[in-house]
């Protein structure tokens, strides 16, 4: 049977689903886009299906197997690596209307969600019950639930706590051709069967499309303590980030920021800088990155060079625990020659950090970011590469990350509305996931593959890990049409 298209096409996902479930032509455009439309990626959806239930998802996934139509699973359209966009079309498939709270047990530290539900909805509704949800990836009142647990988001406190992954007891999720499978359950042990659920976080809509979460909660610290460290370079970065884990202390968070990305953000840092961050004149480099003739604005900045690298640090847990981490913390870094500085409560320093990506992004306009892993052990010489990719590319260059978890976002400038400069980027970028893997990393930290690394998927591995990979999507999804091309790139079209 030949699919229908154009008008036909929603015409029949209509009856499939319900007409309120189907976009008109016309009316769903930035469904067409994930945030890699910063980098040019973008696409043309047949259609926009948003059903308003679990079995509306079926419904819509029955009929385009049927007809063998790509499905592109979709939950806030925040990721950064085309996962959301239909780079070659086909059927999007968006969980946003699935918002219901199933249930909340305070007293056995769970809930159960739609898929729906952002972020930041989930981490209020389980500290309104005095518990917390640890991941925060970014955009968290725009990310989705079942989007985090598509691409196993991670966040500055998964350092302590680890990524959405770590938190999910159970899922509920349409599969190819058409079915509603459960799996795992609420209890916080479950070890009859096979991992389903471990195989489906993480596999970024290629597997099954995500209709509700189970999640683990845990008491919410009393007291959250941030700290912020300035070192002499990233090298002095480094030894003190191996200090800290060498010395068995655990922060909640341990971020950090090089010389370059604390200059473009710290005229809105909320505190005393750091000393060892060197408080002076205007970076040279946020002059050289800034485009020719661009005014010259906040004559204090930060970083008086390149050379600063800052660390941004929380600990939690009670009033006793926190102090004596805190006492150990600062003889490890006195030791190490960094200077701290002491904020009055964390929810100032992360709206901060918040900010970051976008205040280096005002710099020129737009910038492309890789998140790479190299492990702690491999931080300063991944800094001074990026900064060498950029200079081999014209782009100026800057780092940030999870110094803790050795998680990179390599970071280059660029004036978006300049296709050369862009398409430069996207080279950079490519050098930079390249760097990862030559480090003995990893080509993402926490922001999956998509369409932008899927040519770097299996890179490294062996024959037979990349072939079980292969057999367990095609187990899944056997005519290749749940999100085609991206993760796993194996798929219909």
């Amino acid at each position: 049977m030949t699919p229908a298209s154009g008008s036909g096409l929603r015409r029949d996902l209509a009856r499939a689903v319900g007409a309120g479930s189907v976009l008109e032509a016309g009316a769903g455009a930035h469904y067409d886009h994930d945030q890699a439309i910063q980098r040019g990626l973008s696409g043309e959806a047949d259609a926009v299906v948003c059903p308003e239930d679990a079995d509306g998802v079926v419904r819509a996934l029955a009929y385009c197997y049927r007809q063998g139509l790509a499905v592109v699973p979709r939950g806030g359209g925040t990721g950064v690596t085309g996962g959301a966009s239909p780079i070659e079309g086909g059927v999007v498939l968006s969980v946003e209307r699935l918002r219901g709270v199933a249930s909340v047990e305070p007293e056995l530290w769970r809930m159960r969600v739609g898929a729906g539900l952002s972020t930041a909805q989930v981490a209020r509704l389980a500290r309104e019950n005095g518990l917390l949800f640890p991941p925060d990836p970014g955009a968290a009142e725009q990310s989705r639930i079942g989007g985090n647990v598509a691409t196993n988001a991670g966040g500055p406190h998964a350092f302590k706590y680890g990524r959405t992954g770590a938190w999910v007891s159970g899922l509920e999720v349409a599969l190819a051709p058409g079915e509603l499978a459960r799996l795992g359950g609420g209890g916080r042990r479950d070890a009859a069967s096979y991992d389903l659920v471990g195989l489906l976080v993480g596999s970024e809509g290629t597997l099954g499309v995500v209709t509700s979460v189970g999640l683990r909660l845990v008491p919410a610290p009393a007291v959250r303590k941030p700290l912020v460290a300035g070192l002499a370079d990233a090298a002095a970065g480094q030894e003190a980030v191996l200090a800290i884990l060498g010395n068995g202390l655990r922060p909640a968070v341990l971020d950090f920021l090089d010389g370059r990305a604390f200059a473009a953000a710290a005229p809105s840092f909320p505190g005393d800088w750091p000393a060892q961050a060197r408080v002076g004149e205007r970076s040279s480099w946020l002059a050289e990155a800034s485009p020719p003739g661009a005014p010259t604005a906040d004559p204090v900045t930060g970083p008086a060079d390149d050379a600063a690298f800052v660390l941004l640090i929380e600990l939690d847990g009670s009033r006793a625990e926190v102090s004596e981490q805190e006492a150990e913390l600062r003889e490890v870094l006195a030791a190490q020659g960094a200077q701290l500085a002491d904020l009055g409560e964390p929810g100032g320093l992360w709206r901060w950090r918040d900010g970051v990506p976008g205040r280096v992004a005002a710099i020129r306009g737009g910038k492309l970011s890789e998140d790479i892993y190299v492990g702690p052990e491999r931080l300063a010489e991944a800094i001074g590469r990026v900064y060498a990719i950029g200079v081999e590319h014209s782009l100026a260059a800057c780092a940030w990350g999870h110094a803790g978890d050795g998680i990179l976002h390599a970071t280059f400038l660029v004036d978006l509305g300049d296709p050369e400069e862009r398409e430069r980027a996207n080279a950079a970028g490519g050098r930079a996931l390249g760097l990862a893997l030559e480090l003995g990393g990893s080509v993402t930290g926490e922001h999956g593959v998509g369409w932008v690394k899927r040519g770097h998927f299996g890179a490294g591995w062996d024959a037979a890990a990349l072939a079980a990979h292969e057999r367990i999507k095609r187990s899944f999804d056997p005519s290749g049409l749940l999100n085609p091309g991206k993760k796993v790139p194996l798929g219909a079209r």
